[in-house]
This record gives C-alpha cells, structure tokens and sequence, in this order.
C-alpha cells in the first residue's frame, strides 16, 4: 500500500510539472524560441498566492486565478518589451535575454522576499483524505488534479478554438498568417501570456504543498526541459505525458534509491530516451 501511495503521489507532482512545461513548449512550438526565465515564472506564482494569503486572506480558488491574470499580463508584458526585440536576432540573443530576465526575476524576489523557505498558511486543504487505503494529502490531490484538467483544457484551447488555430497558423508560417488577416505580434503576445499564465496557476498549486524560496526556479527550469524534450518540443499533450512519467519516477526513485538519486535517474532516462528517440515520444522527427 505504501508503494501504490508513492505511485499515486508522484503522477499527482508530475501532473504539476506538466502543467508548466506546457507553457514552455507553446512557446517553443510556436517561435522555435527557448525561454530560460520559464522557472522563475513558475517561482513569481507562488510568492503571488502568498501575497494573496496574507494581505488579502484569499482561498486557493482566489489566489490561483490571481497567479494566472498577474503571471499572463508579466508575459504580454514582457513579450511587447522585449522578446519581440530579440526574436529574430541570432539565437545567443534570445538565449541571453531570458536568461538576463531570469537572473533579473530572481534576485528582485531575493531583494522583496529574502532568501528564506516560506510556505503557505494552513488553509481549506490541510489535513489528508484516505481514498481505497492510500492516504493522500489533500493539497498534492487537488493540485494535481486542477493541473491534469488545466493542460488537456490548454491542448484543446490549441487543437479545437479559432483562437488555437490562429496560434498554430503563425506558429506556422507568420507570413501567410499574416495575409489571411492574422495579427502575428498579437498571437505570440497572447502565447506568451498563456505560456506565463500557466507557470503562473502551476507555482500556485505547488506553492499549496511545497515550501520554497526566490531559488527554486533554477529547479523547474530543469525539470520543464526535460518533461518538454522527453514529450516532443510543442506538444503539450507530450508534456502531459512526460510530466507523469518524470514524476512517477522521481517519486518510486527516491522510494527505493533515497531522495539523493533521484534527479540522477530522471536525468540518466532522459539522456537514455533522447539517444533512442531524439524527437520525443510525441514529437516530430
């Protein structure tokens, strides 16, 4: 029963870890564009629901959707004042800049929140719920199920809207979007704010179950990168996928291994997968 628990745990973290590396691989899919600063979008969502907490006593529902407007308006925002820019510069460009953006995001949340491990108050989703035998916190529950729903409603948004259509036709061809009467400047903002919103409403969720610090951004980077290579870069229903197995093997790694191992056996997959299937498992080759 212990094993099953561990198990369910970890599709429940790796639910999470999809949902903002599926912003990173909009981004990808639409711009061939790489954006470093992803993890301390992710990072920014957690300190919004913590703010939200604590001056304004909002619950999860309030201070989630506050982390997706606060974190989609950052990404508009930084899109038209600087990606834009760099876009079609060379690609030590587009890497410097949100990688300048990263380290500007951080340090400013060293400066406002200091380097200490904070985490949320107790709220409507303390304690544990026992389901079939496995007693699971209520927090990790919710958050992982709210992050399942929120990617596949993303993939949908994408494959089943005009909204999504007009995305993937400027991610495309921009010119022959444009001729078909396509904003290109207004889709890839709206990607960018969609791609942040998502970080954003997915460090919430984590911020409900996990402590952290102005740091932990270096750590979703990492692992969004490899969720977004392991599902195929632009596919979020990919990531879906790859978020799972990277949290389910996180989770029986440290079961078995210790907690120590476990990012070396996620890593050493991931090199093991990308040398067999180089696009992914929903990639194109």
């Amino acid at each position: 029963m212990v094993a099953v628990q561990v198990i369910v745990g970890g599709l429940l973290l790796g639910a999470i870890y999809a949902l903002f590396s599926s912003g990173l691989t909009l981004i990808w899919g639409m711009m061939n564009f790489i954006n470093f600063a992803h993890g301390e979008f992710v990072m920014l969502g957690m300190y919004v629901a913590l703010l939200v907490v604590v001056y304004i006593g909002g619950g999860p529902a309030i201070f989630g959707i506050a982390a997706a407007v606060a974190l989609a308006v950052l990404g508009i925002a930084i899109y038209f004042s600087l990606i834009r820019h760099v876009i079609r510069g060379p690609m030590l460009a587009q890497i410097l800049s949100t990688f300048g953006l990263a380290l500007l995001l951080r340090y400013t949340a060293f400066w406002i929140f200091s380097a200490n491990f904070v985490s949320l108050p107790a709220n409507a989703l303390s304690g544990t719920v026992s389901l079939a035998g496995v007693y699971l916190p209520v927090a990790q529950l919710v958050a992982g199920i709210v992050a399942i729903v929120l990617t596949i409603g993303l993939h949908l948004l994408l494959t089943r809207t005009a909204v999504g259509s007009k995305l993937l036709a400027v991610a495309e061809d921009r010119t022959a979007a444009m001729l078909m009467g396509i904003r290109p400047d207004r889709m890839q903002a709206l990607a960018w704010g969609l791609s942040a919103g998502a970080a954003g409403i997915a460090g919430a969720l984590m911020a409900i179950a996990y402590p952290w610090s102005p740091s932990v951004g270096e750590t979703f980077v990492l692992i969004a990168f490899v969720v977004v290579a392991l599902g195929g870069f632009g596919s979020v229903l990919g990531s879906l996928y790859a978020g799972l197995i990277t949290g389910l093997i996180q989770a029986v790694s440290a079961f078995w291994l210790g907690a120590i191992y476990k990012d070396i056996v996620v890593y050493g997959l991931f090199v093991a997968l990308l040398w067999l299937r180089p696009q992914g498992l929903m990639g194109k080759a």
